[in-house]
């Protein structure tokens, strides 16, 4: 088989520390043929699940790491009644929607040397970075057959200029330790940068909101980032579902003399029980939260009003930035179901040319443009595709160094 012919397939992996997420791409046409997962690695029995054309399947078998995970997948992808591959080795890669880099961005290969670059962030990205390095050295070591390709959620923001990604910190630390704006959610964002450019035009001025259970904001011009909500970590920026998000370090020393708390103890909280969590003390769920909130949970509608406030002002900031605002998007789980949260946050700004069409804004399904006829900016639902955004790297990758 021809490095053009096995090119053609991309496996796109999203991991977790004991779960693995995957679809499969024919980059000949950028058709899904399957997707798929493994939850509870390493637990006696592991959840399988695999779909394709339609057909879903569902199996429990003992995964006791992600190279397992990986076979299991092969397996199901190539079992001869349902599976959509003749051969593993038709899999040309595997994708990685990886984080953290520090010194390394974009896409790349992945080496002994980027694997020790990406630990260098592990207490920046406590969450994402051990998983992936674990993951992709078991994999390296088990599956030497199968390149490994990592894409980067910092690549995107690399336009960004540098007045927009420095901190106001002794400018050593920047260049010994990059500590910097990095920011992330780069597939989804350039996602959206790519459809909006593909849809209306190039070169309009947008801003993308990626809401979720992590959420970010970016502004976009030319399918490049011109700026974007989150910094050094992925608990910066907006508030997420169970992360900070901008916090003034400051407040951490005085919660440890009250609280005899370690540091690292803080920072777990910080990390995974603060955010919508956090504030709300009901859940980082959005639609829990609403529900809450209209049964009186004053709480819950305090954490749902700190959020629209949040992206407003972040994206109030955007618009300054771009010089004015054409396209506003909303992607993310979020972003494309949350017809209360885009009414919020558009609320009252036809002095700033952003009006919603409530009918619309309240039907909308799949790619839906929810502005009103008297909006000079265009409001849009766009739903994000992170995968394949991540297939069209880990495809050109190969092809360079083919």
């Amino acid at each position: 088989m021809t490095v053009a012919e096995k090119i053609m397939k991309i496996l796109v992996a999203n991991l977790g520390s004991t779960s693995f997420k995957y679809r499969l791409f024919d980059m000949a046409d950028e058709k899904q043929l399957a997707r798929g997962g493994i939850e509870r690695i390493g637990a006696e029995e592991s959840p399988c699940f695999v779909e394709i054309g339609g057909q879903r399947e569902e199996l429990a078998a003992p995964v006791p790491d992600h190279a397992v995970a990986v076979r299991q997948c092969l397996d199901q992808l190539t079992a001869s009644e349902a599976g959509c591959l003749q051969d593993a080795s038709e899999v040309a890669a595997i994708g990685f929607k990886a984080v953290h880099g520090g010194r390394f961005s974009g896409v790349q290969r992945v080496t002994d040397e980027l694997l020790s670059a990406m630990e260098e962030m592990n207490q920046v990205a406590p969450a994402h970075n051990p998983p992936y390095i674990n993951a992709m050295r078991l994999l390296a070591e088990k599956l030497p057959e199968i390149p490994l390709v990592a894409a980067f959620e910092t690549g995107f923001h690399q336009t960004v200029p540098d007045r927009l990604k420095y901190y106001a910190a002794p400018y050593e630390w920047a260049e010994k330790y990059n500590i910097r704006r990095w920011g992330f959610h780069g597939a989804s964002h350039r996602y959206i940068a790519n459809r909006v450019a593909d849809l209306l035009g190039e070169d309009l001025r947008v801003i993308s909101c990626h809401l979720g259970g992590s959420s970010s904001l970016c502004a976009i011009r030319g399918r490049q980032s011109v700026q974007t909500s989150m910094g050094m970590s992925p608990q910066s920026g907006l508030p997420h579902n169970n992360r900070v998000g901008d916090f003034d370090p400051f407040a951490i020393p005085l919660v440890m003399d009250a609280t005899g708390r370690s540091l690292d103890e803080v920072l777990n909280e910080l990390a995974e029980k603060s955010g919508l969590l956090g504030l709300s003390g009901v859940s980082g769920d959005c639609r829990d939260l609403e529900e809450a909130a209209s049964q009186g949970n004053a709480r819950a509608k305090l954490a749902l009003d700190m959020f629209t406030s949040e992206v407003r002002r972040f994206m109030g900031g955007l618009m300054v930035e771009l010089g004015g605002l054409d396209v506003l998007v909303f992607t993310g789980g979020i972003g494309e179901n949350g017809v209360d949260v885009r009414a919020a946050v558009c609320e009252n700004l036809s002095e700033l040319a952003i009006e919603l069409d409530s009918t619309t804004n309240g039907s909308a399904k799949g790619e839906a443009k929810v502005s009103s006829d008297a909006s000079r900016t265009q409001v849009w639902v766009l739903p994000t595709n992170e995968e394949i955004v991540v297939a069209r790297q880990t495809k050109e990758c190969l092809e360079l160094s083919a």
